[in-house]
């Protein structure tokens, strides 16, 4: 779907914020780009949708060179999600979402019935919120709004730029949610900028940490939570409290129903114990699809597949986020 290749960008000769980037983003994926400020995780995404020039080096989407786009064309098919909500104060909702429909020519039947369908993706009803004025809502719901008018026009690619860092935790998990069910529902693809190692393990398909302008390690939230490349990887996970969940975590499982009833005809890797960590059930879970776990007493009580650890990971998270 997107590709880089040997991509460069510098705003001043000799000093580049990105270096030589090579990435391939595959259709439908959810991708995260994280690191600290100033890693060029954000000139990255802009230079996507052209906001950005390249310094040196190719951006592609779908094989075609994006500097080949009419660039109309190419930014009415990536929508766009900034921290910034910058929604227009004096337009309705509906006016707000059909920004870019109405461009496109769309029919008011087309724009009506896209408004309905996305507002009550989210939880909004129609009736009550289409015709409001953006400056009436909270700020959850404002940047609800800007999620929904970057899927209006029904792009296939989604870049969005840390969307929820100015929001309450209570908005921005919720936020997360819905943009996690929209992904799943509409299968679009979405490139991420986050600096917060809690949502990127929470969302992410693929996570891309990025440091000086250069990517260091690429990968599942899994692989990257069992396999950190290097201390710069490990004290990230650590910024987001990732270490914390390895701590008697099959007991946690326990405790809190992560651990799914089990057959006894079932064909068993077993985990014996109620304390390993959160790596030993990775490995476990990368050689088989499921392992199982004895009491004391060596007697199957449970079963986890990779489904169950990464859930009860997002949860564990999540709980400690909302406490700090």
């Amino acid at each position: 779907m997107i590709k880089f290749k040997d991509v460069s960008k510098e705003y001043v000769p000799g000093n580049p914020v990105v270096s030589n980037l090579n990435l391939e983003i595959k259709d439908g994926e959810f991708f995260v780009l994280i690191g600290p400020s100033g890693c060029g995780k954000t000139t990255m995404l802009k230079m996507i949708n052209r906001l950005i020039s390249l310094s040196s080096g190719f951006i592609y989407v779908r094989d075609k060179p994006i500097s080949e786009y009419n660039i109309q064309e190419l930014r009415w098919n990536m929508g766009y999600v900034l921290q910034q909500i910058a929604l227009f104060p004096n337009m309705t909702v509906e006016e707000n979402i059909t920004t870019v429909p109405e461009m496109k020519k769309w029919s008011k039947t087309e724009m009506h019935d896209r408004v309905t369908e996305l507002l009550e993706s989210v939880g909004l009803e129609a009736k009550t919120y289409r015709n409001r004025k953006t400056s009436e809502l909270s700020g959850g719901e404002q940047q609800r709004i800007g999620v929904l008018r970057a899927l209006a026009a029904d792009p296939d690619i989604i870049l969005m730029d840390e969307p929820f860092s100015a929001l309450d935790p209570v908005s921005r998990h919720n936020l997360q949610e819905d943009v996690a069910e929209m992904h799943k529902k509409w299968k679009k693809t979405i490139v991420f900028v986050t600096h917060d190692m809690q949502e990127a393990i929470s969302l992410g398909s693929r996570i891309a940490l990025m440091e000086k302008g250069e990517i260091v390690q690429i990968g599942t939230p899994e692989e990257i939570v069992s396999h950190p490349k290097n201390d710069f990887v490990r004290n990230f996970l650590k910024s987001g409290n990732i270490e914390t969940a390895e701590v008697q975590v099959i007991q946690d499982m326990l405790n809190d129903g992560f651990v799914l009833p089990t057959k006894s005809e079932e064909l068993m890797e077993v985990v014996l114990g109620t304390t390993q960590s959160v790596d030993q059930l990775i490995l476990a879970l990368s050689k088989n699809e499921t392992v199982f776990i004895k009491n004391e007493q060596k007697i199957v009580i449970g079963k986890i597949t990779n489904q169950q650890l990464m859930s009860y990971l997002a949860a564990t998270i999540e709980n400690r986020g909302d406490t700090e």
